[in-house]
C-alpha cells in the first residue's frame, strides 16, 4: 500500500489548490479524481469564460454576500484573497479583466486556460495525480482516517482533504460522493439544494420568447403582496421558465418561499421610469398612432417577440384603432410593462444549478484550518462546505480560498 503526507480527492479549484500548495510545503502528495482529467466543471463556469473571483479586496465586504455564514469564511479569504487569485493566475500567464459588476474573467481565453493553469500548476509543485480512481471507502479507526479504499487500491496517509463538490452538473462527475463519506464520518450534513439556478414559471409562452436578452429589467419576489427580494440587471425566458444572472441571485429566496406556499415574480421591463411617466409614454405612442390598428403600435415600446404575447394577454383587439383604445384598456396595458405577474411552479434541479446549498455543517468544521471536528485527520474545502453565494465570482473564491487553507493546514500540521 502506496503511502502519502496527504491525500486529496477531488480535482476541481479547492482540490487542487489543497493539493499544489501542500506538495509546496515539500509533503508527498497524491490527488485523487475520479474524471479523466481535472476541473470538469470549472470548464462549463461562466458559460466556458470562467468567472474567477470578484473585484472586491476589503474581505470584510466580500462576505456580506454571504450573510449569516459570511464570518466563517473571513479566515480562508484572509489567507487567499481576491488579489492573491489574480496574482496567482498573472504570474503563471494568464492575464484577468474586471467586468462589468466586478466579475473577473481571463483577459484573453476561456475556461480552459484556466484548465491549462492550473494542470501546470500541479505538476510544477510535484502532486502526484491519479486521474479515473473513484474513492470507494474511507478506513477509519478511533477517530482517524488510516486509509482509502479506491477504483486502482488501497493508499494511505497522514491527512486527508475532501473537495468532491456538490450535487450540480451531475455530468462532470458531481454525483454527492463526499456529502456521503461526511455522514459517514458522523459530520452534520446541511440538506444540499440545487442553488444558483432557473426559475420553473407556471406560464405557457416562455419557450416562444426564449430566443433574446432581456437587458436592464428588474425583477421582485412576491408572495401574499409582500416584496421578499428583488434584482435589477440581466434576464431570460428559458422553455420553462425564466434564467439569467438576476433570475439565478433569486432562486434562494423563491426555494425557501416556496416551502410556505404560492410565490409569483413582477417583471418590470421599464424600471428606468415610474408608471405616471410610463403612462405618458403609452398616451404619446398612441396619440401618435392614433388611426394605426393596436397591433401595430408597439413596436418602438417591445422587442418584436414579445409583441405577440402582450398582444394575448393585454386582451386589446389587435385590430383596434389606438385612438379607440380605452383608459381602462391603457392602464392594463401599463401593468404588463411594469408589474408582469409570472406565477412560479418550482425552481430547477441540480442539472442547471450552478452551484449547491448546504453540504457539511461549519459547526463540524475548524474554520481558521478547514479541519473537522471530529475527524481528526480529515479536511474539507470547496462546495462540500455549508457555504454559497450569489453569482459573480463567489463561489470560486470560496473554492480558491478553503482549498488553499486546507492544504496548508494538513501540510502544516501533519
Amino acid at each position: 500500500m502506496k503511502t502519502y503526507d496527504l491525500i486529496v480527492v477531488g480535482g476541481g479549484p479547492a482540490g487542487i489548490f489543497a493539493a499544489g500548495f501542500a506538495a509546496l510545503l515539500g509533503k508527498k502528495v497524491l490527488l485523487l479524481e475520479k474524471n479523466r482529467r481535472c476541473g470538469a466543471k470549472l470548464l462549463i463556469t461562466g458559460k466556458g469564460r470562467c468567472n474567477l473571483t470578484h473585484a472586491e479586496e476589503d474581505p470584510r465586504k466580500f462576505i456580506e454576500v454571504f450573510g449569516r455564514q459570511g464570518k466563517a469564511f473571513l479566515t480562508a479569504l484572509y489567507a487567499f484573497g481576491v488579489t492573491d487569485v489574480v496574482d496567482f493566475f498573472e504570474e503563471r500567464g494568464l492575464p484577468l479583466k474586471i467586468e462589468r459588476g466586478g466579475r473577473i474573467f481571463p483577459a484573453q481565453g476561456d475556461a480552459a486556460s484556466v484548465q491549462k493553469v492550473l494542470d501546470g500548476f500541479l505538476r510544477a509543485s510535484g502532486v502526484e495525480l491519479q486521474t479515473s480512481c473513484r474513492v470507494e471507502k474511507f478506513i477509519i479507526e478511533e477517530d482517524i482516517i488510516r486509509s482509502i479504499q479506491t477504483s486502482q487500491g488501497e493508499f494511505a496517509a497522514d491527512a486527508y482533504v475532501v473537495a468532491t463538490g456538490g450535487l450540480s452538473y451531475p455530468e462532470t462527475g458531481s454525483t454527492g460522493d463526499g456529502y456521503r463519506w461526511a455522514e459517514q464520518t458522523g459530520h452534520h450534513l446541511v440538506p444540499p439544494e440545487p442553488a444558483l439556478v432557473p426559475i420553473l414559471l407556471d406560464i405557457d409562452w416562455s419557450a416562444e420568447v426564449s430566443n433574446f436578452n432581456l437587458k436592464n429589467v428588474q425583477v421582485q419576489v412576491v408572495q401574499n403582496g409582500k416584496l421578499l427580494a428583488e434584482r435589477f440587471g440581466e434576464a431570460f425566458f428559458t422553455a420553462g421558465g425564466i434564467g439569467g444572472p438576476i433570475i439565478l441571485d433569486l432562486s434562494a429566496v423563491t426555494r425557501t418561499a416556496l416551502k410556505t406556499g404560492p410565490v409569483s415574480l413582477s417583471l418590470d421591463l421599464k424600471p428606468a421610469l415610474d408608471s405616471e411617466t410610463f403612462d405618458r409614454r403609452l398616451q404619446r405612442e398612441f396619440n401618435e398612432n392614433a388611426n394605426r390598428n393596436f397591433a401595430n403600435s408597439l413596436a418602438g415600446l417591445l422587442p418584436k417577440a414579445l409583441i405577440p404575447i402582450f398582444l394575448r394577454l393585454s386582451q386589446i383587439d389587435p385590430q383596434k384603432k389606438c385612438h379607440s383604445v380605452s383608459r381602462e384598456e391603457r392602464r392594463q396595458l401599463l401593468g404588463l410593462f411594469k408589474h408582469l405577474e409570472l406565477p412560479v411552479r418550482g425552481i430547477d434541479g441540480y442539472k442547471k444549478a450552478i452551484v449547491t446549498s448546504g453540504g457539511v455543517s461549519l459547526k463540524d468544521i475548524d474554520m481558521r484550518t478547514m479541519r473537522s471536528k471530529r475527524v481528526e485527520n480529515l479536511y474539507f474545502a470547496g462546495e462540500m462546505i455549508d457555504l454559497d453565494g450569489p453569482t459573480g465570482g463567489y463561489n470560486l473564491q470560496v473554492c480558491w480560498s478553503t482549498g488553499y487553507l486546507a492544504g496548508i493546514s494538513a501540510g502544516s500540521c501533519h
